[in-house]
């Protein structure tokens, strides 16, 4: 009974034999058309977790539609896949623009805030220091957070700028205009700038700090020729012993500026008259500073100066 069984499959395949056909090929293109015959595209295995519902509807718009072949369909599906990652890589450049600009109108609205709170000062005393200028507006208008006397310390055309804790106090300080403040009366007016802040690394972090900067003063407007130890020799001469100096320029200004410290307090207060005079081939200024001459800090490694 196998026997004719076996002869009976034998005789089918002799009869649907074609020279020409690889039988294992025909055989498993059939099965491979019926195994793609029974998948569903639309299934859940094919869309990631990201494809949204209107994704899947277009998909099967499309499948229901078009008479093509199923490697089409898959096809198009990875299509949309791509393009999905795409859009979802896409950076958004509408919300960086943004951000900046929340950021320039966040800075702008804190400078406008600042101009706010400050008045611009003139015709104060030579002799008025910044910190008996501020102590007038304390005690008449309340907290003052900065005060910068600016000019010719030898002119009586010095002017100020005095920022205040709030708007309040500065406009109480227009109220103080012809206040004689030393020799002189005062002119108080709002102010159209605000205060450049000190950068809080370069103020003093402590006494020693504080006394040095007693002993120190700003130099500015200084010819580009002038060395260092012109500098030097200028206020030695001029006043008495330099302990520390570091003089600053670059390419983009026309002059230099310096931190000079001195080894007495008496002696840097002396320096402050020698605004006006000549180093080089121009009048520089001195006022005093606000910020310590710090030793230069040497990197492990480096080769210490001689």
């Amino acid at each position: 009974m196998a026997a004719v069984a076996e002869d009976s499959s034998e005789a089918a395949a002799a009869k649907n034999f074609d020279p020409n056909m690889n039988p294992k090929s025909e055989f498993d293109a059939h099965k491979l058309a019926e195994m793609f015959s029974n998948l569903n595209p639309l299934a859940k295995e094919f869309f990631p977790s990201s494809y949204s519902h209107h994704d899947r509807q277009d998909f099967h718009f499309y499948y229901q539609n078009n008479n093509r072949s199923l490697a089409k369909n898959f096809q198009v599906a990875d299509q949309l896949l791509h393009s999905d990652n795409n859009r979802r890589r896409r950076p958004d450049f509408n919300n960086q623009g943004r951000r900046r600009m929340n950021n320039n109108r966040s800075v702008r609205a804190q400078q406008e805030e600042s101009i706010r709170r400050t008045v611009y000062v003139s015709d104060i005393d030579k002799d008025v220091s910044e910190e008996e200028l501020a102590k007038v507006f304390r005690e008449f208008c309340g907290y003052v957070n900065d005060c910068r006397i600016c000019g010719d310390p030898h002119s009586v055309l010095r002017f100020a700028f005095v920022e205040f804790a709030n708007e309040h106090s500065a406009r109480a300080a227009i109220g103080l205009s012809g206040t004689v403040v030393g020799s002189y009366p005062v002119k108080v007016l709002p102010s159209k700038t605000a205060i450049l802040p000190v950068n809080p690394t370069f103020l003093p972090k402590s006494n020693d700090e504080w006394d040095m900067c007693t002993r120190t003063i700003y130099c500015t407007n200084i010819d580009k020729k002038v060395s260092q130890a012109e500098v030097k020799s200028f206020f030695e001469t001029s006043c008495g012993e330099v302990t520390r100096l570091r003089l600053l320029g670059d390419q983009l200004h026309s002059t230099r500026i310096a931190f000079v410290e001195f080894a007495l307090a008496e002696t840097a207060l002396q320096a402050l008259n020698c605004s006006g005079m000549i180093l080089g081939a121009q009048p520089i200024r001195v006022s005093p500073s606000k910020t310590p001459v710090r030793p230069r800090v040497t990197r492990p490694g480096s080769i210490k100066p001689s």
